[in-house]
């Protein structure tokens, strides 16, 4: 992997304006089960009353596929925005952004502690109610469609429901990475009053990711598998973007001498502090050398699987749109 050193002084202001771009390709996932899976959906409309669209909160205008509106549109829509827990809420111009685009149904959770749970069966009831049902309007029984991109909760939020209505435990598999849920399930309650039951489907990213910026976006929330795109590639882009928000507990975590803009230097630290090196043989001219050499990818994963878990501070990587500076899905 190419890397760009640039080692900085955290009391230095003049981090990286940009993240370097050219070059990259951020890998196209959409695997055989993806488009099965939408096909699916699309097929299964004439069941369900209502879509509920489970998106992460620390991207909340990056990433959203747009096939969702442009297939399942004609049912109500809600906005389930997850792991509110990880995300700096405190940009005011989060709500403004999505009553502009025409997502005024929009509610932040956490599935994990089941905050904010118990406002999404009540605003179903309400959408549900203020739409025509066709052909459903005699059936007391509410039919909910659950989707989103890959890895951003939705089987989460189905036993999550569940816990609080039903009081019983999991139904739908749930995991770390993306594509654990690869085909629409059948249908599983989460309410009793209404009854209402939940269609879980698999992760749908888009065919074509906006921009490489967004696909960087999406990889760091988790939603790309790692490989795809590099763990030392997105380790470099989690660095460029702690520094421009002025987040340094990365420093104290793992014991930097203070803040880098330099990924090399920053995993070489990491690697020897994990004690993720090895000794090789290096032939020069007077001999072997025994060299120390860190591991860099681990290093990287351990980046990245850090910042994931919330240890680094919760952020909001969609600031540079929030604040005007790009507009989502669009390369600078």
């Amino acid at each position: 992997m190419r890397l760009f050193p640039r080692s900085l002084c955290a009391a230095v202001a003049a981090w990286r304006e940009c993240f370097p771009l050219h070059g990259r390709d951020v890998a196209r996932w959409f695997p055989g089960h993806m488009a099965k899976g939408l096909k699916k959906m699309q097929s299964s409309l004439k069941l369900v009353d209502c879509i509920i669209e489970v998106h992460d909160s620390r991207i909340p205008l990056s990433g959203r596929n747009p096939l969702f509106q442009e297939t399942l549109g004609l049912k109500p829509h809600l906005l389930v925005l997850n792991k509110m827990d990880l995300a700096d809420l405190t940009e005011q111009q989060i709500i403004h952004h999505l009553e502009g685009e025409g997502l005024k149904n929009t509610i932040f959770t956490n599935c994990i502690k089941d905050e904010n749970i118990k406002q999404i069966i009540p605003k179903i009831t309400e959408l549900v109610g203020s739409s025509y049902r066709y052909h459903r309007a005699e059936n007391m029984e509410y039919c909910i469609m659950v989707v989103g991109i890959p890895n951003v909760g939705k089987s989460s939020l189905i036993n999550s429901l569940r816990r609080q209505h039903l009081k019983t435990g999991k139904a739908a598999r749930v995991g770390g990475e993306p594509g654990i849920t690869r085909a629409v399930t059948s249908r599983i309650q989460v309410s009793e009053r209404p009854l209402m039951f939940l269609l879980d489907t698999p992760g749908v990213l888009a065919p074509q990711i906006g921009s490489v910026e967004t696909g960087l976006k999406l990889a760091l929330c988790g939603t790309v598998l790692d490989h795809l795109v590099g763990e030392e590639t997105m380790a470099d882009y989690l660095l460029y973007t702690l520094n421009r928000h002025r987040m340094f507990k990365y420093v104290q975590h793992y014991g930097l001498n203070g803040a880098s803009d330099d990924i090399e230097c920053v995993l070489k630290t990491i690697a020897v502090r994990l004690r993720k090196t090895r000794k090789v043989k290096v032939l020069t001219g007077t001999g072997d050398v025994n060299v120390v050499q860190p591991n860099y990818s681990a290093a990287a994963r351990d980046f990245l699987r850090t910042f994931r878990s919330g240890l680094l501070g919760p952020m909001m990587i969609d600031r540079d749109i929030l604040q005007g500076c790009l507009p989502a899905d669009i390369d600078p």
